[in-house]
């Protein structure tokens, strides 16, 4: 077993390990610890605990010390920087004539670095860019082009749900949501309703799909003909959370539609056709525009 404590940078909200040391911590308090990014403050997250060390990503450096008045009023200097930069940065960007959009600016807790953060259509050409800024603020400047899902989690707001986007308030890292997991949860293929303020599929989709996923192995889809205890019949419609199946019993000219569990019907011919929900037709839907959503 070893002792760490996690700590977290801002802009990020991966927790990373650290050894404590002899420093007693608590949660938030600010600490100062070598990355390989450099120096940087950073806060604890969780507290101080014994873990396996096979959970461990070496190597493990200690926390260099809590943060002092001195480096809070530093970290602040920073920040104020940083919104120097942003205003200066955008200006020189249109000097340059430079199709990008600047998003978001970090200084380094010691100012050795400024990272300049952008989006842009395609691939640009900012050399003379880094050149100018380099020789305005007298320390290294990299620019880094990042997607529109980047662009949401760094600047953050407001989602359809009404809460703040989840990859800015808890999710580490993006995981790959497609087209698939909306039509296996019975979802719209309408874009403006499964996607999210970034333009791109909602990260909420993955959330349930292994849940679906299971359902449907164990539900019959629409179509499936299926032995009920009134008889025969075909499924017309599916209730995937609740299992409930409306059923068209085969009683010749005469129509009969009941609901059943699925756990009490037997399956005589299978279908793996869902409910797919759909605000247009589906002879319209722009499936390059469908597609588009699952990229980064």
């Amino acid at each position: 077993m070893i002792t760490v404590v996690g700590i977290k940078f801002r802009q990020s909200n991966k927790i990373y390990s650290f050894a404590p040391g002899n420093w007693k911590l608590d949660i938030n308090d600010k600490v100062i610890v070598e990355t390989v990014r450099g120096t940087e403050m950073g806060t604890v997250a969780t507290a101080i605990a014994e873990v396996e060390e096979s959970a461990i990503v070496a190597p493990l450096k200690e926390i260099v010390r809590k943060a002092t008045p001195e480096d809070l009023a530093k970290a602040e200097e920073s920040k104020s920087k940083e919104c120097e930069a942003f205003s200066i940065c955008e200006k020189k960007i249109l000097e340059h004539k430079i199709a990008m959009k600047l998003v978001g600016v970090e200084a380094a807790f010691d100012m050795s670095k400024i990272l300049f953060y952008f989006t842009a259509d395609g691939r640009v050409d900012f050399r003379e860019l880094v050149k100018d800024l380099a020789s305005t603020f007298r320390t290294r400047i990299e620019l880094r082009q990042i997607g529109v899902r980047d662009e949401a989690k760094l600047l953050g707001g407001i989602g359809i749900c009404g809460r703040p986007f989840c990859c800015k308030t808890f999710l580490n890292e993006f995981q790959t949501v497609s087209i698939k997991m909306a039509k296996d949860q019975a979802m719209s293929l309408n874009p403006l309703k499964i996607s999210g303020v970034c333009g791109r599929l909602m990260c909420c989709l993955k959330y349930e799909h292994e849940v679906y996923t299971d359902l449907i192995k164990k539900t019959p889809g629409i179509g499936a003909i299926v032995q009920t205890a009134d008889g025969k019949g075909e499924v017309i419609d599916v209730s995937m959370l609740k299992g409930i199946l409306k059923v068209k019993l085969d009683k010749g000219e005469e129509i009969d539609i009941r609901l059943y569990n699925a756990q009490d019907v037997t399956v005589l011919k299978k279908s793996s056709r869902y409910k797919v929900l759909t605000d247009v037709e589906n002879d319209s839907l722009d499936i390059n525009e469908l597609t588009k959503l699952e990229e980064n």
